[in-house]
């Protein structure tokens, strides 16, 4: 940010701007203003630089990590490396057991992705073996974990800063379904209330800049008090929750550290457009991180359509970065199978997002499909599509047979009968 402030081009942003089609000049104006954050450590000499927020593609992050039920390291890296084979822009290590640190570092080794972490986690789990119990953790407990991850080249951390002491104070008062489902809400909200002390990242918030600074890593500004069922959507705490948030971009945009900032996860398809027009005001157009959103509650087994239908509206108003749902969200940990179900489902809905929002060379290859089902060309279909192996699958089911017309129709194929009629009718023109 500070070099783009200056009016130089980075090398990253010369990366980007090539990468994205858009002018190295104006990539440079976004990154200045902090519209546009470049995830990338500086540790991280090997790892290929991404770009989120306004005028480049709207980007999908898959979740891994261990789980006290599954602590497994490779299943973990054997996900990451499957997230991004299938297309996932960054991948995000949450992991809750095991040997953190060496996971971490193995997942870092293992893709060459922007990584993002949430250290109140490993610092919560820390806090339960040193201390006995996650609300005997210090603040430096907190600051040390940040400083860990940074050292070993996370591109981007989700902090809770904006859960302050005065809102945890108003949980009491405003009545909702769900609570709080951020667990990393839950935990800074159980130790502001055991402590009645503010909030660690808050309150230390100019030293996490600091830190930043040092390693140029990007700070996504979680969103603690998110709504966990859609009868929460919008409501009060949210929505000053946000307001803290805004307040924090500025600051960190005066420190030149990179802020992107996330958003609600259960929202009302009504309400999509304006929680992220919100978002984009509060924030001065600061990147928005949205998981999902979750736009019904009724679909265990079928969230990560449920997100991706939630995902392109909110990326058609103004999202900038879609995580993932799998299909086993809210049920199990996920498989290495849904994570491909999860990412594939997601970056449709950024696809469809980046039509709306840009058309151009977005439709290029909705195009080429289109033209190569005219065609009947079956193996450029295959090529075409964003699961080939799928789409080749589905189509063997048939045989040979139908090669030469459309899958479902057979003899009495649409496309070929009108081929046919179009044939004859210029026979006939000649006469």
């Amino acid at each position: 940010m500070k070099e783009a402030k200056n009016g130089r081009i980075t090398e990253e942003m010369a990366i980007i701007a090539k990468e994205e089609g858009v002018s190295a000049n104006l990539l440079a104006r976004r990154v200045a203003e902090g519209r546009v954050v470049i995830l990338k450590n500086k540790e991280r000499e090997e790892s290929r630089p991404v770009a989120v927020g306004e005028g480049v593609r709207t980007k999908v992050n898959a979740n891994i990590g261990t789980s006290s039920i599954k602590p497994d390291l490779q299943t973990e890296l054997e996900k990451a490396k499957t997230a991004v084979q299938y297309g996932a822009d960054t991948v995000m290590d949450l992991s809750t057991a095991g040997r953190i640190d060496q996971i971490r570092r193995r997942i870092i080794e293992s893709i060459n992705v922007p990584l993002g972490t949430v250290p109140i986690y490993q610092a919560a789990i820390e806090a339960i073996k040193r201390h006995g119990a996650i609300v005997n953790m210090n603040e430096d407990d907190v600051l040390k974990v940040i400083e860990r991850h940074a050292k070993d080249g996370v591109d981007f951390m989700t902090l809770h800063c904006g859960v302050t002491k005065d809102l945890v104070k108003k949980i009491v008062r405003f009545k909702r379904v769900m609570g709080i489902v951020s667990r990393g809400g839950t935990f800074i909200t159980a130790w502001i209330l055991h402590n009645d002390k503010e909030n660690p990242l808050y309150s230390n918030f100019d030293y996490i800049l600091e830190i930043a600074q040092d390693y140029d890593f990007t700070i996504s500004l979680g969103d603690g008090l998110r709504p966990g069922s859609i009868f929460d959507s919008t409501d009060n705490l949210q929505v000053q929750e946000l307001l803290v948030l805004g307040e924090l971009v500025d600051r960190a945009r005066e420190s030149n550290v990179q802020t992107m900032v996330e958003g609600p996860g259960h929202v009302p398809f009504d309400q999509i457009e304006a929680n992220v027009k919100m978002e984009k005001a509060i924030c001065k157009g600061a990147p928005f991180y949205v998981l999902g959103p979750i736009v019904t509650e009724i679909a265990p087994g079928y969230d990560h359509i449920v997100g991706a239908i939630g995902g392109a509206m909110a990326g058609i108003a103004g999202a900038d970065f879609l995580c993932y749902l799998t299909p086993s969200e809210h049920l199990a940990l996920p498989t290495i199978e849904d994570v491909k179900e999860g990412v594939i489902a997601t970056k449709i809905a950024a696809h469809i997002a980046d039509i709306v929002k840009y058309g151009g060379k977005y439709l290029k290859r909705d195009l080429e499909m289109a033209k190569a089902r005219w065609e009947l060309d079956w193996e450029k279909q295959f090529k075409l599509s964003i699961d080939p192996e799928k789409a080749r699958r589905y189509h063997s089911r048939i045989g040979k047979k139908s090669l030469k017309t459309c899958s479902m129709c057979g003899e009495y194929c649409a496309i070929k009968i009108l081929k046919e009629s179009l044939r004859l009718r210029s026979t006939c023109d000649i006469f």
